[in-house]
């Protein structure tokens, strides 16, 4: 019986394979596509998200084919400087496009022994006590201990779980693809700085090749057919309907469409079987939040799955996975909903995002929504106590030499330990004890799970064994 099943091998579905693979659980991946899509929706990695990966050493790949980028506020089309003070070792984002994110997280997956069988399409599946029973479009039947729907908006998991998807239709819808043009780049630019004085949602600008670009354009309505591709005659009747020109856009590399839908699974988890990513959760792409969010929601429940998987996982750990990320994409969808709102060329919206816009002036309000844009300031309820709980912790530099996020690569539990006092005896096969200390932690112990977020701040041994159980299950003799 293989361990999970995940299906869907896009960011989601690839950087939960990698979190499992730490924990030496048996993963097969399968992705209805037989080989990997050009399509980019996804433009980059917030902070959060550069996190993640130097959390997890595939910081480095991710730098040395991207850009850094420095955008505070990114709200509604609204950009602002990045602000000071936003709680993160790695104030800035990577423009990575999507193609390039799951090229690497593919190796990674592989490097770490992951079975990724492409052209594989789920259609069916059913459960038991024991595991979950899988169909393929050709007849395969897999069995698995647990399953992980990563599989896109229209998931096919979610639909034959029955969790229902309740939200908005959409009302707008946009057309989005990367082709060449015949225009010259001066006067594309100064033709996109003229329409997007009033309409947000248009663009055009360089993407990779010498003549590529990303055509942005929003349709003239919503398409009955959500599932087929715009045609190319399509993108140059609204191009010339906003700026009066087609640019000579010709020979695309790919077409599509998005609106602004904005749904979201009722239930995380039923049994054996767990959304994650667009499969739990749709929303516009506005502030580029949907890919990171699919990363996160995977680097939450790996460990958790793990556990499950290895037998460790202590009452409700697996369940805790929708308790804390289901308000975090809650979240998500209210603020792209703001955003749409903010994206609106008639007169209303335009008020409201002059006077937005003015309110991000000041420092605090742009850190704020900075910190809501890249995630740094998500915070799960763990209780009463000390600032630093439930907050992920960021990196932070060590007397002996090193950094925080290098003790975690492995993706295990980790005390850091400014006394040299305490213990995770009985626990060292899931907790790592480092005794350092750290200039920048104004604590005197810090407990970390697996994904970085404070899961206990204090320095008496037996307030300590309170709290081990909780996060990592009972103590091994």
């Amino acid at each position: 019986m293989i361990d999970v099943i995940i299906a869907g091998g896009g960011p989601t579905g690839l950087m939960l394979a990698c979190e499992l693979r730490l924990h030496d659980v048996r993963v097969v991946v399968l992705e209805r596509l037989a080989e990997p899509t050009e399509q980019s929706r996804g433009q980059g990695l917030h902070a959060r998200s550069v996190e993640v990966m130097d959390q997890r050493g595939l910081l480095d790949r991710f730098l040395a084919v991207s850009e850094k980028f420095q955008v505070g506020g990114f709200f509604g089309g609204i950009v602002k400087p990045w602000p000071e003070r936003l709680d993160t070792a790695h104030p800035y984002g990577v423009a990575t496009p999507q193609p390039v994110t799951e090229k690497l997280l593919n190796e990674r997956a592989l490097e770490l022994g992951t079975e990724i069988r492409r052209g594989r399409e789920v259609v069916g599946l059913s459960q038991d006590g024991d595991g979950v029973t899988v169909e393929l479009a050709d007849g395969t039947r897999l069995r698995s201990r647990y399953l992980v729907g990563c599989d896109g908006g229209r998931s096919v998991v979610r639909k034959r779980l029955g969790v229902g998807f309740p939200g908005e239709p959409s009302t707008v819808e946009t057309l989005l693809g990367e082709m060449e043009v015949t225009e010259d780049p001066e006067t594309i630019a100064a033709v996109v700085e003229e329409v997007r004085k009033t309409q947000l949602r248009f663009g055009l600008a360089p993407s990779g090749d010498e003549g590529l670009y990303r055509v942005v354009v929003p349709a003239e309505g919503v398409a009955e057919d959500r599932t087929a591709e715009p045609a190319l005659d399509e993108f140059k009747q609204r191009l010339r309907a906003f700026a009066g020109t087609d640019f000579g856009v010709h020979s695309p590399r790919w077409l599509s469409r998005f609106g602004d839908a904005t749904r979201q699974a009722e239930h995380y988890r039923v049994g054996r079987v767990l959304l994650a990513g667009d499969a739990a959760h749709t929303h516009p792409p506005t502030g580029g939040q949907g890919l990171n969010l699919g990363v996160q929601d995977a680097f939450n429940l790996g460990w958790k799955l793990a556990a499950a998987v290895d037998g460790w996982a202590p009452e409700g750990l697996l369940d805790s996975y929708h308790t804390e990320r289901h308000p975090v994409g809650a979240r998500v969808l209210d603020n792209t909903r703001a955003q749409i709102t903010l994206l609106g060329s008639e007169p209303g919206p335009t008020a409201l995002r002059e006077l937005f816009s003015k309110l991000m002036d000041f420092e605090e309000v742009n850190r704020y929504v900075t910190g809501l844009i890249t995630a740094v300031d998500v915070r799960y309820d763990f209780g009463e106590g000390h600032e630093l709980l439930g907050g992920r912790m960021r990196d932070v530099g060590l007397k002996r030499g090193g950094r925080l996020y290098e003790l975690t690569h492995g993706g295990r539990g980790l005390l850091l330990d400014q006394t040299g006092r305490l213990s995770v005896e009985g626990w060292a096969d899931r907790v790592d004890h480092v005794v350092d200390v750290s200039g920048e932690l104004d604590a005197p112990a810090v407990l970390l799970r697996p994904d970085g977020h404070v899961a206990w701040v204090g320095e008496e041994q037996g307030d300590l064994l309170d709290h081990l159980p909780r996060w990592f299950g009972a103590a091994v003799n």
